[in-house]
Formats: C-alpha cells, sequence, structure tokens
C-alpha cells in the first residue's frame, strides 16, 4: 500500500515538474525568443507593416486596404451608398459580405470574395456599372479613358478583398484626375505612381502593384507643399 502512494506521488511530481519546465520553455521562453528575433530581423513586419504620415502618425498598414469615401450626407441613413472622394487614387472595389453584427459599435466589414460564377446576372451588372463610373470618374477636360483600358482589378475585388494595391494600369488612368483635383503637375503624379510601385516578388512572383494608402500619403504632401 504505501508503495504504490508513493509511487503516485512520485508520478504526480514528475508530470507536475513536467508541466512547469514545458511551461517555462513552450510558454515564456519560446515566445520571448521568436517575438526578439522577430523585432530584431524584421522589425516593420512583427509590428503590422505600419504605415507613418509626414506628421509620423500611424495611418495604417501595407498589407490591408482603406477605402476613400466622401462623408455620408445623411450619417443616419445605412441604405446610402459610399461615394469615392475624387481627389485621392482608389483601390479595388471591396469584397467585403456584410457588416459586424457582434459589435455593431464598429462598422467592420466582413472579408470575402463574392464567389459568384463569372455569368451570373448580378456579377455582370456590377462590373458593367463599375467600369462605367470608372470611365466617368476619371475622365477629365484633358483626358479620356477608353473603356479598353480599364483593367480588371479596377472593376472587381479580390479574393479576400482587402488588397492594399492597384495594378499599375489602374493607377494610370486615374493619374489625370488626381493632379486636377489636387491642382498639381500630371508629370509629379506620374512620378509618385513609380515612387510606389512594387514589382514582381523575386521577380517572378505575383504582379506589379501600387500600395494606395502609401501613394495617397505622398499625394497629400505634395499637394501641401
Amino acid at each position: 500500500m504505501n508503495n504504490s502512494v508513493g509511487n503516485t506521488a512520485r508520478l504526480i511530481g514528475a508530470g507536475l515538474r513536467a508541466l512547469l519546465v514545458l511551461t517555462v520553455l513552450c510558454g515564456v521562453l519560446y515566445p520571448l525568443a521568436v517575438t526578439g528575433i522577430a523585432q530584431v530581423a524584421f522589425h516593420g513586419n512583427a509590428n503590422g507593416s505600419e504605415i507613418k504620415d509626414e506628421s509620423g502618425a500611424v495611418v495604417g498598414s501595407s498589407l490591408i486596404g482603406q477605402t476613400y469615401d466622401l462623408p455620408k450626407r445623411n450619417p443616419d441613413d445605412p441604405e446610402e451608398s459610399a461615394r469615392p472622394d475624387l481627389k485621392w487614387f482608389q483601390p479595388r472595389p471591396s469584397g467585403g459580405r456584410g457588416s459586424n453584427s457582434v459589435n455593431t459599435q464598429y462598422s467592420l466589414i466582413l472579408s470575402g470574395a463574392t464567389n459568384k460564377a463569372a455569368d451570373n446576372p448580378d456579377l455582370v451588372k456590377t462590373v458593367e456599372d463599375a467600369k462605367a463610373a470608372v470611365v466617368a470618374d476619371n475622365s477629365t477636360a484633358s483626358y479620356t479613358v477608353d473603356p479598353r483600358d480599364v483593367p480588371a482589378d479596377a472593376v472587381t475585388s479580390s479574393g479576400s478583398g482587402l488588397d492594399p494595391g492597384i495594378s499599375p494600369e489602374y493607377a494610370k488612368i486615374q493619374v489625370h484626375r488626381v493632379a486636377e483635383r489636387n491642382g498639381l503637375d500630371v508629370g509629379q503624379v506620374e512620378k509618385l505612381v513609380k515612387d510606389n510601385t512594387t514589382g514582381r516578388t523575386l521577380g517572378f512572383m505575383g504582379e506589379p502593384r501600387v500600395n494606395v494608402l502609401g501613394l495617397n500619403i505622398a499625394i497629400k504632401a505634395l499637394a501641401k507643399s
């Protein structure tokens, strides 16, 4: 009987010691080591790939897209459609699916694609309407957008609906409108687009892309100067 009690006590003691050691190793030391390495080797990525404006304030992440809309005419009307603020470069259409119903204090959009087939009538109409809006919004007194030049990312959302970038082709057809609305030279805006364009990863993966948030921060700073 005594041997049985002693063996049980030793097993419990060994289990508790193993629990303590593994908790310290896996729950404390390992997370601290990984966090420390990430802060040293990948500081910006580890902190959310933050983007700051000219004042040094954090205004977003280079990995998450933002909208650039005018304030609602009637903030209490949930049916009022958002109107783009044409002073700024516009991102891809959002693929968000509905609003947050868990915490109604925040109007969060759930990330996701529409999953509609290419021949879905609703999707076809959405794309046609978006294309017409892109042509109308970006045509100016000195520049007319050719509907054939409107790229796919201007009228369709990505799988996540949160893309931070647009194609150089979509940025190009927005240049004249942004320059006109901000009183800037077209050449200046074209240079900012080029400065905020990232090529294919490792030279062959993905497509060239323009970070909309970074570009709009540069536009704001140039318009103030």
